[in-house]
């Protein structure tokens, strides 16, 4: 009779931790189907955007600089009027990864746990470092790992040269315009502690306008790099960096470096 008791108060406990886990499971899968959803539909507003310019927009044979200079203005204020924190937008062809980057300089995490809304979301957004502006000479774009692909799931992707090699390009779009940028590396890192020495802290180098900083920050991704590229950079270019959570270690990083192309 004991044995039979134990026995179903295990199975009780086994039935009501796999309920949980299913649970759990749904509940992440399906804010990640909603989110995705709404970040769809900011997609389309910014669409609907380019083509308010009516007929001749859409017929011009021949787009000319400042029409394009007007499409991402377009873009940006669209997005921009529903959420004066939204900054740009990045996206990376054929991929999942296109999504608006926010920016909160007096709150630097405000969107690690919040939708575009502001509503509480595992997901988060990315969000732009605190320290960044615009010309700072390093966007540096922070994003979850989610293991479904979404967000910057997908970047641990640029581990393999072959992944690279089919997506060179990032598009970034901000209030200065639209620019693509080539990835020059990706390597693993980590957020080190305060008694870590003559390490890389990569995440501590959102100002290059100084020519040493530029320097010193462009020798230690390269050699941190786990493939050459071909692709290097000259003071004075914009860089762009995206970070996202890894497991390889403790307080694991996975870093993407790109320069805008001219």
């Amino acid at each position: 009779m004991k044995k039979q008791i134990v026995s179903t108060l295990m199975m009780a406990v086994f039935t009501l931790v796999f309920l949980l886990s299913a649970g759990m499971l749904l509940a992440y899968y399906g804010e990640g189907a909603r989110q995705q959803q709404a970040f769809r539909a900011l997609e389309r507003i910014t669409e609907q955007a380019n083509n308010h310019g009516g007929e001749n927009s859409k017929t011009a044979a021949v787009q000319t600089e400042q029409s394009a200079k007007e499409k991402a203005a377009q873009e940006y204020n669209a997005l921009k009027e529903k959420n004066p924190d939204f900054w740009g937008w990045i996206k990376i062809d054929d991929t999942a990864l296109s999504y608006p980057v926010m920016h909160t300089p007096e709150e630097p995490e405000y969107y690690l746990r919040r939708d575009f809304e502001g509503a509480y979301s595992l997901r988060g957004v990315p969000f732009l470092d605190a320290r960044c502006y615009d010309g700072c000479g390093n966007y540096i774009i922070y994003g979850h790992y989610m293991k479904d692909g979404t967000m910057f799931g997908s970047l641990q992707a640029y581990a393999k040269p072959a992944y690279c090699e089919a997506h060179p390009t990032i598009t970034l779009n901000t209030a200065t315009g639209c620019a693509d940028y080539t990835v020059m590396a990706a390597f693993y890192s980590q957020v080190y502690s305060q008694e870590d020495s003559k390490v890389f802290r990569y995440y501590q180098y959102a100002d290059l306008s100084n020519e040493a900083d530029f320097a010193a920050y462009v020798e230690q991704v390269q050699k941190a790099a786990l493939y050459d590229t071909g692709v290097n950079a000259q003071y004075g270019e914009q860089l762009l960096t995206l970070s996202t959570c890894s497991y390889h270690t403790d307080e694991g990083r996975f870093v993407v470096v790109a320069k805008k192309q001219e």
